[in-house]
């Protein structure tokens, strides 16, 4: 890996990351009534612990779906930054850092298609899953060894814990 990129990661104070397609396998479950269930990836819930209590990184969601199931594993993990049915993810990545005292550099993020791009060139450090599309891994700093839904992010989580603390898990 590239130092550079440790370097990087070792500035992150905040990830944010995108769902459908990074902590899910893109795939949900619909009834009649509408989505019924997505798949998480326990892994990447152990992430977002790990982050907060090993390298005092916080984890926030931004995603343009809007999914009660979201909103409930994140309320399980303790996330508090939560931004469901965002199409632009650039506005709201920079009210989180303004709000935050923030630099572009102290924040990470992780998405997997074309609606993320914009975000990942506006941060320190940008990731995705080993799934992600073409254009997406082009524009990553760091490409994760998982698929989305198959601990991607804990794979990130990780590659950052180790650049901050030099922990590997």
């Amino acid at each position: 890996m590239n130092d550079s990129i440790k370097q990087k990661a070792g500035r992150i104070r905040l990830v944010l990351t995108d769902i459908d397609g990074v902590w899910t396998d893109t795939g949900v479950y619909y009834a009649e009534s509408g989505e019924l269930l997505k798949r998480f990836s326990i892994r990447d819930g152990m992430g977002v612990e790990r982050l907060r209590e090993r390298a005092d990184v916080e984890t926030g969601i931004v995603s343009g779906e809007n999914s009660g199931a979201v909103i409930k594993r994140a309320e399980k993990l303790g996330i508090t930054e939560v931004h469901l049915s965002i199409r632009d993810k650039v506005a709201v990545l920079d009210e989180i850092a303004k709000r935050r005292g923030l630099g572009p550099e102290e924040i990470a993020f992780i998405g997997d298609d074309t609606n993320d791009l914009a975000v990942m060139q506006a941060v320190g450090l940008a990731a995705c899953p080993a799934d992600a599309i073409a254009s997406v891994k082009s524009a990553a700093d760091y490409i994760c060894e998982n698929r989305g839904g198959h601990g991607a992010f804990r794979d990130f989580a990780e590659f950052i814990i180790s650049s901050k603390i030099g922990e590997v898990q």
